[in-house]
């Protein structure tokens, strides 16, 4: 089993700044992509940013040249800086991790979601 724990939501005025922590546990061989997704009252859950193995990044239209995703690979942990934060950004952030763990003698495959993190912003 992987864990996935993410820390640092609060709340923050709007253009204001957050950094967002997300730190994957277990019996991780290794991982092929960490992101944060975001869920507002009464939206879906929708892709905020994402890096992948060999370091590539993707972000959403709405955060790009305010966000920055970025990782530590030895410690399993991605960030997610936050600045000029808008009242459209408040919502529940949810680190996602997939990858492969050992499982016994064999590697399996996991896809794992953290327990989510408040971030509001007040106008």
């Amino acid at each position: 089993q992987v864990l996935v724990v993410e820390s640092g939501g609060g709340l923050v005025q709007a253009g204001g700044s957050l950094r967002l922590s997300c730190a994957a546990s277990g019996t991780i061989f290794s991982i092929n992509d960490m992101g944060w997704y975001r869920q507002a009252p009464g939206k879906q859950r929708e892709l905020v940013a994402m890096i992948i193995s060999g370091g590539s990044t993707n972000y959403a239209d709405s955060v790009k040249g305010r966000f920055t995703i970025s990782r530590d690979v030895a410690k399993n942990t991605v960030y997610l800086q936050m600045n000029s934060l808008k009242p459209e950004d408040t919502g529940v952030y949810y680190c996602h991790a997939t990858g492969r763990r050992v499982a016994g003698t064999a590697l399996e495959t996991f896809d794992s979601w953290g327990q989510g993190t408040q971030v509001t912003v007040s106008s």
